[in-house]
């Protein structure tokens, strides 16, 4: 079995290479660290004239007709980087449900200028009472005439600062079961009655909590029907998970496998010669060949027409635990210096280690927490029963 992603692939990720190496400069990173903002719009001018910024769509909707294949390894390349996608990749994410399931209107609304850079959509699932659990939002769409009134809070709408919309999903229908009472609309931020309120993660991330009082939306801006909500979700949700997931751990070892290199124990010997380090940084790197895989996998299921729903359960749930893994089993090989942070010049590694022991943990509840990572393999791939 052949697991390369072919020529066409390989070439595509050398031109994504070498457009990072000039454009993704230290003072955008430097930008991300101080400000905890993972977007960057002059990045972001860049891969709308480069032609970049959906470059798997098809042409005559603005992409390049890019093939899955194509596509993964330009991904790859941009998450290894650390390059500030964040919103483009909610932005299409959201662009990719409307262009399956919205009207010609919502279509001709999202997709031309969302293709063109000029907007961002950001995430509005999780509630600060219900967390991952998105079925239980309690946000309130009330129907008032041609349109609905919204109230209620969302948490972890990251971006919302540089948005104009939110993709939201809410309850209309109280009376009924949780998964059945869900509606989803498109609900423009730059209006009277939303408040955002910045939220710094322990990672140094800004995400936001952001509330909505009496805020109105235009039923031209549900997307799928009156309580339909919740499978509008779930593709969005399949779309999430399915991602390539391995860039933060190919980031983290390569900068410990920098500092074993380059650095010796109190006997003189490099710590690359230890056969202790060696074990760690071999035991990361199969994890990250894994991850690669599980990814690859998916990507396959996409390019042969199809929904990797478990699959990509299973590349998001193996990925997160692994980055917790990997940072904690560095964190310790560094020992006290491995808590001190990038911009300390004594902190190893650039202090790689203290970030993602610090950033890990939240990657295991972005798209579903692993317990429903889990209970997704186990049900839908495994057909077990629900737990009780």
């Amino acid at each position: 079995m052949d697991f390369r992603l072919g020529e066409r692939s390989e070439e595509f990720r050398q031109e994504a290479r070498s457009f990072l190496d000039e454009v993704l400069t230290e003072e955008v990173r430097d930008e991300m660290e101080r400000t905890g903002v993972h977007h960057s719009w002059s990045f972001h001018r860049h891969l709308v004239e480069r032609g970049w910024l959906a470059p798997g769509w098809p042409e005559e909707l603005g992409g390049q007709g890019r093939d899955p294949l194509e596509m993964l390894a330009f991904m790859e390349e941009f998450h290894r980087a650390g390059a500030p996608t964040y919103a483009v990749g909610t932005t299409l994410m959201v662009a990719n449900i409307i262009r399956h399931i919205g009207t010609e209107k919502q279509q001709q609304l999202v997709i031309p200028p969302a293709l063109r850079g000029e907007i961002i959509i950001v995430l509005g699932f999780t509630e600060p009472e219900s967390g991952s659990d998105v079925a239980a939002a309690q946000t309130r769409a009330v129907r008032d005439g041609d349109g609905w009134v919204v109230n209620g809070q969302k948490m972890f709408t990251t971006n919302a600062q540089e948005a104009d919309y939110v993709f939201m999903l809410t309850r209309t229908n109280p009376e009924v079961a949780k998964h059945r009472g869900l509606t989803t609309f498109l609900v423009p931020l730059r209006q009277p009655g939303v408040e955002i309120q910045p939220v710094h993660t322990v990672s140094g991330e800004r995400t936001n909590l952001t509330f909505y009082s009496d805020v109105r939306v235009d039923d031209s801006l549900r997307i799928g029907e009156v309580d339909g909500g919740w499978d509008v979700m779930q593709v969005g949700l399949t779309l999430e998970r399915a991602g390539d997931h391995g860039g933060e751990s190919i980031r983290l070892l390569d900068a410990i496998e920098r500092w074993a290199d380059g650095t010796v124990d109190d006997v003189g010997r490099r710590r690359a010669d230890d056969p202790g380090v060696l074990a760690r940084l071999g035991r990361a790197a199969a994890e990250n060949e894994v991850i690669t895989l599980l990814c690859r996998r998916s990507a396959w299921i996409q390019a042969s027409g199809g929904l990797p729903g478990v699959e990509g359960s299973m590349s998001k749930l193996f990925a997160s635990e692994a980055l917790t893994r990997q940072s904690a089993d560095f964190v310790d090989l560094l020992g006290r210096d491995g808590i001190r942070s990038h911009g300390d010049p004594t902190a190893p590694a650039g202090g790689a280690a203290d970030y993602d022991f610090r950033f890990a943990l939240g990657t295991t509840t972005y798209g579903g927490t692993s317990e429903i990572q889990r209970n997704i393999i186990a049900q839908r791939g495994l057909g077990l029963p629900r737990s009780r």
